[in-house]
């Protein structure tokens, strides 16, 4: 369903009882343990269709752990040079350190127009902090329109998990894409092209292409009220409601916010990108209460319209 948000004893008998009614006794208490026990572990285990999510990753998840600065995993990075890769202009990944937990999933991030990854780096650590793989991008220059932005940001998930220094910490089938500005339009052509990508989030995304039918990717749209440079109108608004009405989809727009609020650390955007990214990529239903219901407008939400995660 589509949703939108605006702003006594029994049978006892007389005499001493004999040797045969004790065993009897003695064997229904033994037959009673045992069955408190049995029903005990049936408790305690997880019932037989119902096997653990094996994606799930990190503690239950609170308001307070979402908002927080950092997630529960400490986190390590790497460069990677322009002259080692190609198809893309390199950039830095942050993973969490342990291994622990096994493989994570994956989300490359392109900035936007005439800007380096320096303007998206508040998202590495802080998503990679919540346990994912996370590689915030250079394009090759920074003029590449939208398009060529989507197929770098696919060239650098091939690189993240085919050849990078962190493969081994990384579920190839578990990938995701996000970006600013011309970054967020390639954030949406890179859905598009891959239609296996499990997440994407354009975040105040610009592209001229403003009909989106063809992307099966679950999409969170972020847009910003006072952006004069990718308007909601003609941008965030029908990139969003141009998206199949089955997909799992969500349209954020923030209050008071403008076309650069992304370059800068942002509690609403983490939080709901955390959300996000969990629920798709990491199967992980634990955060289905931060998109649903959805979230009504606030003091940094302006609109919020979607629908409720669906379940498989």
């Amino acid at each position: 369903m589509q949703l939108f948000a605006r702003r006594p004893a029994s049978g006892a008998t007389s005499g001493a009882p004999g040797p045969r009614s004790h065993r009897r006794r003695r064997y229904g208490a033994l037959t009673a343990g045992l069955a408190a026990i049995a029903g005990l572990t049936t408790t305690l285990s997880p019932s037989a269709g119902a096997a653990e999510n094996p994606y799930e990753r990190g503690p239950a998840p609170t308001t307070a752990s979402i908002e927080a600065s950092r997630g529960p995993y400490a986190v390590s990075q790497a460069s990677v040079s322009s002259l080692s890769v190609t198809g893309f202009g390199g950039g830095t990944i942050y993973y969490p350190t342990s291994t622990a937990d096994g493989t994570f999933g994956a989300v490359a991030i392109s900035p936007g127009y005439t800007a380096r990854q320096s303007s998206i780096a508040w998202l590495g650590p802080r998503l990679a902090s919540q346990g994912f793989v996370v590689f915030t991008i250079d394009t090759n220059t920074t003029s590449d329109q939208p398009a060529s932005r989507g197929r770098q940001l696919l060239a650098a998930l091939d690189y993240l998990t085919e050849r990078s220094s962190v493969r081994t910490r990384i579920d190839a089938t578990r990938l995701g894409v996000m970006g600013h500005s011309m970054g967020g339009g390639g954030a949406l052509e890179a859905a598009k092209s891959r239609p296996s990508l499990q997440a994407a989030i354009p975040l105040t995304a610009w592209n001229l292409d403003k009909t989106w039918p063809e992307i099966e990717t679950p999409t969170l749209v972020v847009g910003a009220d006072g952006d004069s440079i990718a308007p909601v109108s003609s941008h965030s608004e029908p990139f969003y409601q141009s998206l199949p009405s089955s997909l799992d989809r969500a349209y954020l727009e923030l209050n008071n916010a403008s076309h650069f609020t992304p370059n800068s650390s942002n509690t609403t955007i983490a939080k709901y990108s955390i959300s996000w990214l969990k629920r798709f990529i990491d199967n992980d239903t634990r955060y289905e209460q931060f998109l649903c219901p959805l979230p009504r407008p606030s003091l940094t939400i302006e609109e919020y319209r979607g629908n409720c995660p669906h379940t498989s």
